[in-house]
């Protein structure tokens, strides 16, 4: 059964609703720069994004994550960036499967121009920008191809084979920032929920004060149930949010019914 929401709405939802989940505003900013470079550059292109990214640290980037935090000040001192990322994983013990690329990759899903086929090589290539452990990248393909297909207006369940090996919908888990974690939590209260604010207030009050699961809910609700689904006051925090609304428009317009 399809859902009754329009793709265009539910591309929209993606972004709006990862807005109204990142209560710190670190992950809507990576995740609008993203978008405008999509439409910017008319497709995806890696270096792009990235000199994006380091234009916001350069500016004072914050909420950004250790990981990804750590390599753009690498970046931004002249280190080349496969370089960076590699002494990060180093000074990490190995442990930069954090859960940033998934929170700021989800318009990659929106840009309709990109091949269902190729959107997993595009994630885990956006989420090597910053960080080194693979895995990292393959949730941010799963969140990914999740996203799509949910913008296509499949069935939850249907949707759910998009993202592999990463379908665990079993109790929410820990509330940290290890991305396999985070992504469970976040299918979890998506996929017992009946509607995107239901969704989203079970997982704030799992999440406490981490700024994890929720932007996760936010962006898959959004392509679950559209962004007309969100009510306005989930947005009341979102200083940016013309500019969120007007990256969604702008990647939305590439959806049509029946594509």
């Amino acid at each position: 059964m399809r859902d009754t929401t329009t793709a265009d709405d539910r591309c929209r939802g993606v972004l709006v609703g990862l807005a109204a989940g990142d209560k710190i505003g670190g992950p809507i900013r990576m995740a609008v720069r993203l978008a405008e470079s999509l439409v910017d550059c008319n497709g995806f292109n890696p270096s792009d994004i990235l000199n994006r990214y380091l234009a916001w640290w350069r500016e004072g980037a914050f909420d950004t994550g250790p990981v990804s935090g750590r390599a753009l000040s690498l970046m931004a001192m002249g280190l080349p960036a496969l370089e960076a990322t590699a002494q990060v994983h180093q000074e990490f013990d190995g442990k930069t499967a954090g859960c940033n690329p998934a929170h700021r990759s989800p318009p990659l899903s929106m840009l309709a121009s990109i091949a269902d086929e190729d959107l997993a090589a595009c994630a885990m290539t956006e989420a090597r920008l910053t960080h080194h452990d693979p895995l990292a990248g393959e949730i941010a393909a799963a969140v990914n191809n999740l996203c799509r297909s949910l913008i296509r207006g499949d069935a939850w369940d249907m949707a759910l084979r998009r993202c592999g090996r990463f379908t665990g919908q079993e109790g929410p888990g820990n509330n940290g920032g290890f991305a396999p974690d985070v992504l469970r939590a976040a299918l979890h209260y998506v996929g017992t929920s009946a509607c995107f604010a239901e969704a989203m207030d079970r997982s704030l009050v799992f999440a406490g004060s981490a700024n994890y699961c929720p932007v996760l809910v936010g962006a898959i609700a959004g392509a679950r149930w559209g962004a007309s689904a969100i009510m306005p006051s989930s947005l009341a925090h979102v200083d940016i949010l013309p500019r969120v609304r007007a990256a969604a428009a702008s990647l939305a317009g590439g959806w049509v019914e029946g594509e």
